[in-house]
């Protein structure tokens, strides 16, 4: 019973993608964060901080809680297996006819560095490295990535 007084009313959930270390107070950060009337400087300070060892441009995923008292909590997710895939294989796009057209490889080095990578996210600690390794080489094989045991 006590557990419930401490909990704050939710005002809002919000999930946005921003470039490590690029947070600023003007759009699209500031236009959602302001409408809600959030602390915008506390935020964009917070969240450089956690991504500055990121490379810059890094597109992070972010799971933010809004309560109605104006404070807030987020989640900082790392990239995409797709956004790593794509970095791995040196692509821009993945293939236009995935099964048919191969687009790039990745060799099972780089499928087990991004699930390393992945078994930090806040959903994946509890999942076994071999988990996310498969459901990596899936994401690739939907890309039209091959996974090779090595690279030639």
């Amino acid at each position: 019973m006590a557990a419930k007084a401490l909990r704050k009313p939710v005002m809002a959930t919000v999930k946005l993608t921003i470039p490590a270390g690029a947070a600023r107070p003007g759009p699209p950060v500031g236009a959602i964060l302001g409408q809600l009337k959030l602390n915008l400087m506390a935020f964009c300070k917070d969240f450089n901080a956690k991504t500055q060892n990121y490379k810059p441009d890094t597109p992070m995923s972010v799971s933010l809680i809004a309560y109605k008292d104006q404070t807030f909590d987020y989640v900082i997710k790392s990239p995409t297996v797709s956004w790593f895939l794509k970095k791995a294989a040196g692509l821009e796009t993945a293939s236009t006819r995935p099964g048919h057209l191969v687009a790039s490889s990745v060799s099972l080095k780089h499928v087990y560095e991004i699930a390393n990578v992945k078994k930090n996210d806040p959903g994946s600690k509890h999942l076994p490295i071999e988990s996310i390794c498969k459901s990596i080489i899936g994401t690739a094989k939907s890309m039209g990535i091959n996974v090779v045991k090595e690279l030639d």
